[in-house]
């Protein structure tokens, strides 16, 4: 269970071992000067369940659009195994500030998925 009750949660699961994805560096980045560049809000790793708690502080998240950046190569280095893909990213746009938002990763080699979870 998190400590801090961010309005942005991940979960990031390895499809070939069927267990979460344990380590993987994450990016959390906004885009700002009015398209123009991306700032990172928050380096972080996933914890034992895949997950990465308090990506942002507890409260309303600035409306605008979110980047997810995933290591994907550094993940599958670390194991051994050859990647296809050497990072994944996510894009995605706020426009109700008042709401949660979870973006789940389904991660394999050769492949990913993405959704927008509850």
């Amino acid at each position: 269970m998190e400590l801090v009750s961010s309005p942005l949660t991940t979960h990031v699961l390895d499809t070939a071992s069927g267990l979460p994805a344990q380590g993987l560096c994450l990016r959390l980045s906004r885009l700002e000067d009015h398209g123009q560049q991306w700032m990172e809000l928050r380096k972080s790793y996933t914890d034992s369940d895949g997950r990465c708690p308090g990506l942002l502080p507890a409260g309303p998240m600035k409306a605008g659009t979110y980047k997810l950046s995933f290591d994907t190569e550094g993940y599958w280095k670390k194991r051994g195994q050859e990647s296809f893909y050497p990072y994944v990213e996510v894009v995605f746009t706020i426009t109700n500030e008042t709401h949660r938002f979870h973006v789940p990763l389904l991660l394999s080699p050769w492949s990913y998925t993405t959704y927008r979870g509850s």
